[in-house]
């Protein structure tokens, strides 16, 4: 077996390859690939050429036989040397003092002949006596940045040489790149690898079956790639998803997965665990896999892509390995407004006119926002920064270039897109974006931009301005898309023509217990449905089965029964208008109406049916209906009591909707419809919608606000939950991000004292602040449990806590009162003098000491105003509450369903704070819960005085009553 220098290249890149050349096997040609290997023979060439000037003609020689005995040679340089190991050479070299180095140069055992075709070699003559002479191999590469490959094609030399000459080869050479650069290589540490590899290549070549077909990176550059690709995609085989690394298709395979349709059916819909909900979502190959197979695109949580300002789209294009940019691409604006701009660098000295020019377009543009796809532009940006110089800080132009927006990092596991990579070509041309010229890369692009040098053809540089300024375009496009595939632009979304092939992976249905059964074939579904339990019961034992008989019998007359109506009433006429006092049109028919209602007692409750006659009445002016009992729920059959009962339950005690429902429905003997307690709560939150707006303005207008905010899962999304809060009203506001904005413009009138914890958007805000104190003690108290030995940080803290432990003291005995919190003042300026005058020296003292001084007019605001807590327990506390009704959700949520939830919790949460009954509230009908708890007092008061007296609680006047 014969393992060449030729097909150990080959193997390093791809065992496919390597194959395909061990069999003769012809590519099918690749434009990139050619141009690699003509430069390549170039290259040598010309090295070749320079390292025969170095030396005399006497001492070099071309092509030498296979045969020569190397060890006798007396040239200085050998070009184009054959070295091939005789087929004895596999066993270990030994020499007359074996050292490490030597015991590891065997063969694994296999019998194989190495051959390697050597560009160069250098013999170093012996230095003296029993020295012998050293054998340096040398290779030439073009490109002026190595790769590992590129060492251990030079490591197989050396292996060669070493077995061929017995001893080994310690030391190589590589001369590459522009300014032909010589690089030497201890060649010894690689030869364990490079014995490895040649392991496997003998195995492969032995084998008479042809390796895995793999798609890998190096594709783009083989002879094979047309070949190799289309079987893979005949194969439907996971090498398609170029993210997919040889271990995970290693585990996939090992569980029987060996295509992508296969491994689209294993995508599961979860949950993410709280812990997580921080840190970036985790890619899922077979929801890529599954995006393909349904061709549709499937979105993960909630992308967000902002765009504030004027987008600039980027594009650059290069020289890898020179670090050399030559084209920059800048598309300004959307549409057919958008301009492009096309920046040319003939040289590398020509990289800093196109930088500045980059820059001063830049200055022009108001807000601009830079818009690119991938990280190749954000090292653009860092190394002409490096190079070139950067644009003054805190200037439009610089906070552009630090906020630039990569595009791919809101994409990757987030938007899945139909396409097998996540490649600008791929997303682009799936939605709809063609290249004026098909088939173009960026190896492409290299290879035109060489030629170029070569030739400085005129259409060879259009070709190359015209595919930048296509992918600038492209960008657009893709960026417009993601822009309306983010929650908070739904309607860009729903008039885009793809809006019908996205789907959200919450929206699929996730398994039950035993799962989800569909097939193909149409009798199992037939089957499945004919296997239920409730389909079993009710149909087939029943016919069985006595007793079931029996049961479902008494269940059907159960349901069919009609409850017995207690009592009949005629409702008092009021034919006035209750909005304009005007007097109605009374129908001539009486109306008659059954209520459902129950009788709260104080420690009981009863079912209460009642049958109303009453007229409705019409008024002209205000065009609306009166005169329907109040004791009905609006819309409804069912009473206000028994109404008010269920949403204490769902609201105020966080039962869920449908065990309130089996919990009423089995006491009271009432049949309550699936849904009705939604439909309730729905009729429920637009009735104290106004309580609710009611709530934010007085808290909006107040002189303390408390606040925080915390996640919620709509439907797999992530959005916020916002609280308000003073020492008497709770409000909650739905938002779909953590952004501030909307915050500012809900207390745009706020001129109190805010609250909060050290969330940095707070900061903008222009009232007093009173940071939460207990959250920087928690944070102080960790790092000093992290850090137990940094007595400077320990100094600080110590320093901080006994002046807040005092503080906290004077709280207790004299409450938030000014005058005497005042006297504490002295204390902190003191503080602040003894950390100032302090020059620390561990990092962590520092950061501490930077936080003190960065928030000290935020974190003793309490001691100048009178009811101000220092700490954010209100906004906490409201917090809670909202938690224990999420936990019993569970993210089944809409954004419709927890804004309705919001307002109902807002009453409920108030009404505890005010210390009012929420269910008695919900019974009054009222809306204003200031005024009700002011009436409930002024009953309570008369009731206690009556009580107190002995008479009846009717004795005692109304002193607000009208005589």
């Amino acid at each position: 077996m014969r393992i060449t220098s030729h097909l150990f290249d080959a193997f390093l890149k791809c065992a496919t390859k390597c194959h395909l050349r061990s069999i003769g096997e012809i590519g099918s040609g690749n434009e990139y690939a050619e141009w690699v290997r003509a430069r390549d023979e170039s290259y040598q060439r010309e090295a070749a050429r320079r390292l025969q000037e170095a030396v005399p003609e006497t001492e070099r020689v071309v092509a030498p036989a296979a045969t020569e005995n190397l060890k006798a040679a007396q040239w200085r340089l050998a070009l184009d040397l054959v070295a091939q190991t005789p087929d004895s050479a596999d066993g270990p070299i030994r020499e007359s003092r074996p050292n490490e180095e030597t015991r590891g140069l065997g063969g694994s055992g296999t019998e194989q002949l190495l051959e390697s075709r050597l560009p160069a070699v250098e013999r170093v003559p012996s230095e003296g006596r029993g020295k012998p002479a050293q054998f340096v191999p040398i290779r030439f590469v073009f490109r002026n940045k190595l790769t590992k490959d590129d060492r251990l094609l030079l490591a197989f030399d050396a292996l060669v040489l070493s077995q061929v000459l017995g001893r080994v080869v310690s030391l190589g050479k590589i001369i590459h790149g522009d300014d032909h650069a010589t690089l030497k290589v201890k060649t010894s540490t690689l030869l364990g690898e490079v014995r490895k590899r040649v392991e496997k290549m003998a195995a492969l070549l032995s084998s008479p079956s042809p390796p895995d077909l793999v798609l890998n990176p190096h594709c783009g550059e083989c002879e094979f790639q047309a070949r190799c690709r289309k079987m893979a995609v005949e194969k439907d085989d996971l090498s398609l998803l170029a993210r997919m690394s040889a271990k995970e298709r290693q585990e996939l395979r090992s569980k029987g997965i060996f295509t992508v349709t296969q491994l689209s059916y294993t995508f599961r819909p979860r949950r993410r665990p709280k812990k997580l909900r921080d840190k970036r979502e985790k890619y899922h190959h077979s929801l890529k896999a599954l995006a393909i197979r349904e061709k549709k695109i499937h979105i993960v949580g909630s992308p967000e892509l902002k765009i504030e300002g004027t987008p600039v789209y980027l594009d650059a294009e290069g020289l890898p390995d020179r670090d050399f940019y030559y084209l920059i691409g800048m598309r300004i604006g959307n549409g057919e407004s958008a301009v492009q701009h096309s920046l040319w660098a003939d040289t590398v000295e020509d990289g800093g006119k196109i930088w500045r020019e980059f820059l001063g377009i830049l200055e022009t543009v108001e807000k601009p926002m830079l818009i690119h796809y991938g990280s190749y532009e954000t090292g653009f940006l860092k190394v002409m920064g490096e190079h070139h110089g950067r644009p003054p800080e805190n200037s439009d132009v610089a906070k552009a270039i630090e906020t630039s927006v990569n595009v791919l990092s809101v994409v990757f596991a987030q938007i899945y897109f139909p396409t097998f990579t996540n490649g600008l070509k791929d997303i682009a041309g799936f939605l709809g974006f063609k290249w004026s010229e098909a088939g173009v890369s960026g190896l492409q692009t290299i290879m035109r931009r060489h030629t170029w040098e070569d030739a400085a053809s005129r259409e060879l540089r259009q070709k190359l301005i015209t595919y930048n300024a296509e992918d600038c375009q492209a960008l657009e496009i893709l960026a417009y898309v993601t822009l309306g595939l983010g929650s908070a632009h739904d309607a860009n979304r729903q008039n885009a023509n793809w809006a019908a092939n996205v789907v959200h992976t919450e929206s699929i249905p996730r398994e039950t217990l035993f799962g989800r059964f569909s097939s193909p074939i149409t009798e199992f579904e037939q089957v499945n449905k004919a296997a239920r339990w409730d389909y079993l019961r009710d149909k087939v034992y029943v016919r069985s089965s006595k007793r079931i008989r029996r049961i479902s019998l008494r269940k059907r007359l159960r349901n069919q029964r009609p409850l017995p109506i207690a009592r009949i009433l005629k409702h008092p006429e009021c034919d006035h208008c209750p909005t304009c006092n005007k007097k109605g049109y009374r129908h001539y028919y009486v109306t008659k109406r059954v209520l459902y209602d129950i009788h709260i007692g104080r420690f009981n409750l009863r079912r209460r049916i009642v049958e109303y006659h009453y007229h409705v009445f019409w008024c002209s002016v205000c065009r609306m209906r009166f005169g329907i009992p109040k004791e009905f729920w609006p819309e409804s059959k069912f009473g206000r009591n028994f109404v008010a009962y269920l949403l204490y339950h769902v609201i105020g005690l966080c039962i869920p909707m449908a065990i309130v429902r089996e919990s009423v429905n089995r006491l009271l003997g009432l049949d309550l419809a699936y849904g009705i307690v939604g439909q309730f709560k729905v009729r429920a939150a637009r009735f104290y919608a106004e309580t609710h707006q009611a709530i934010i303005n007085r808290l909006a207008t107040g002189k303390l606000v408390h606040i925080d905010e915390t996640r919620v899962s709509v439907k797999g999304k992530t959005a916020f939950v916002w609280v308000f809060t003073s020492l008497h009203e709770v409000a909650y506001v739905y938002a779909d991000t953590r952004e501030a904005q909307f915050v500012k413009t809900l207390l745009a009138e706020f001129r109190g004292v805010m609250i909060s914890d050290f969330y940095t958007a707070y900061d903008s805000f222009e009232c007093p602040q009173q940071k939460c104190l207990i959250h920087l003690m928690r944070d102080l108290n960790d790092e000093v449990l992290d850090r137990p030995f940094d007595e400077e940080l320990k100094r600080i803290v110590i320093g901080f806590a006994e002046i807040l432990k005092l503080m906290v003291e004077t709280v207790d005995r004299y409450g938030l009162k000014k005058h005497f919190l005042r006297r504490h003042l002295k204390s902190v300026d003191r503080f602040y003098r003894q950390i100032g005058n302090a020059d620390f020296q561990s990092e962590a003292a520092i950061k501490c000491k930077e936080r003190f001084e960065k928030n000290r007019d935020k974190l003793f605001t309490f001691l100048e105003y009178d009811g101000v807590p220092w700490n954010n327990n209100n906004a906490e506390h409201a917090i809670k509450a909202f938690a224990a009704l999420r936990d019993v959700v569970q993210g089944s949520w809409t954004p419709k369903a927890v804004r309705e939830h919001l307002i109902l919790l807002s009453v409920c949460q108030t009404c505890k704070y005010m210390g009012v009954d929420f269910l008695d509230f919900l019974r009054s009908g009222e809306k204003d819960i200031h005024a009700f708890a002011e009436s409930r007092r002024g009953r309570r008061r008369r009731t206690q005085a009556s009580q107190a007296d002995g008479l009846p609680a009717d004795a005692i006047p109304d002193p607000d009553s009208k005589p």
